[in-house]
């Protein structure tokens, strides 16, 4: 954990959620922009408090000691609060349940994906994802790490004076995922004709139907066969508010959106159907049943709405021909 955040970064942190404070507690608009305390960028700080508190669960699935760093040095005084006093009566430490276990998910994907041969990642939206530095990766990989200009700096700032070293080939990508992503992610070096390890983790409710089905158009494109993904689909449109209603408000002081207000309901394609039908191998995951019976952590009690998504929003595929 960071001891104290230097000025320059407190001064980097202080000037951005000023500038981008109005924009945080406006609807979703066309071109949005963040950082990462506010709006969509305030959600992915919020996670990585719960990933920092999923170490006081037994037994820890997260298993993330730079996520304790990074609220740090955000400075965002409730999150800073729970982690420090490790509150487990905070929303931070209710959202770390489920948190761990999506967690969990997405590394023994990797670890899954890298294990048969898959040289080169991408994680979209990848916000204050550690996996670069605290997963075991073969020699001559590299992951690609795709996100908001101003996310991915604070995050370099932070990992540059803990002085952290990746695992892995890391390459990061400034562009948002509403604009031309794929052709951002060939010239930073990725190979459309070699397999894959794709994740998509708590992303699809934050773009529009029409920016999802693109999304994954392009992926389609760059997929190689014997590519993978890992994703996680958003509420269905009449989930949305049930599942506001069941999370635990992050961030009271009134500057940041309900989260439900950062999400879109409108038509998208049934992406589980659409990669069906393009020669990918899907299959749906169920959390519940895994953090019963492979992670050691059963849930004692959810929302409805928590379990549903649990147990039928997140699938992987594999691309077969």
């Amino acid at each position: 954990m960071l001891t104290r955040m230097p000025r320059h970064l407190r001064t980097y942190v202080a000037t951005s959620h000023i500038e981008m404070q109005r924009e945080a507690l406006m609807s979703r608009v066309a071109g949005d922009t963040w950082d990462i305390v506010t709006s969509v960028g305030f959600t992915a700080l919020a996670v990585c408090a719960s990933r920092a508190l999923d170490a006081a669960l037994d037994p820890p699935l997260a298993n993330d000691d730079y996520a304790a760093g990074f609220v740090e040095a955000a400075g965002e005084p409730s999150l800073i609060a729970a982690v420090a006093n490790t509150d487990m009566t905070s929303a931070a430490a209710f959202n770390a349940q489920w948190v761990g276990v999506r967690t969990r998910f997405f590394d023994d994907f990797f670890t899954r994906a890298s294990g048969s041969g898959v040289r080169q990642a991408v994680i979209l939206a990848a916000g204050l994802d550690s996996r670069a530095y605290r997963l075991a990766w073969p020699v001559d990989h590299t992951l690609f790490e795709i996100d908001q200009p101003r996310v991915l700096e604070f995050k370099q700032q932070v990992l540059d004076l803990r002085g952290a070293v990746p695992a892995t080939r890391r390459v990061t990508i400034a562009t948002d995922l509403r604009e031309d992503w794929a052709g951002a992610l060939v010239s930073a070096g990725f190979d459309p004709n070699q397999p894959t390890a794709w994740a998509l983790e708590g992303l699809l409710p934050y773009l529009p139907g029409a920016a999802q089905d693109a999304l994954f158009e392009r992926l389609d494109e760059l997929s190689a066969v014997g590519s993978q993904i890992a994703a996680e689909l958003g509420p269905a449109p009449g989930e949305i508010q049930e599942f506001a209603d069941s999370m635990p408000a992050i961030g009271q002081d009134g500057t940041q959106p309900p989260v439900a207000d950062l999400w879109y309901d409108d038509p998208r394609a049934d992406t589980k159907m659409w990669l069906a039908q393009r020669n990918w191998d899907v299959t749906g995951t169920d959390l519940v049943h895994l953090a019963a019976h492979e992670y050691g952590r059963p849930f004692a009690e959810l929302p409805p709405v928590f379990e549903r998504l649990l147990r039928t929003k997140f699938f992987t595929a594999t691309r077969t021909g």
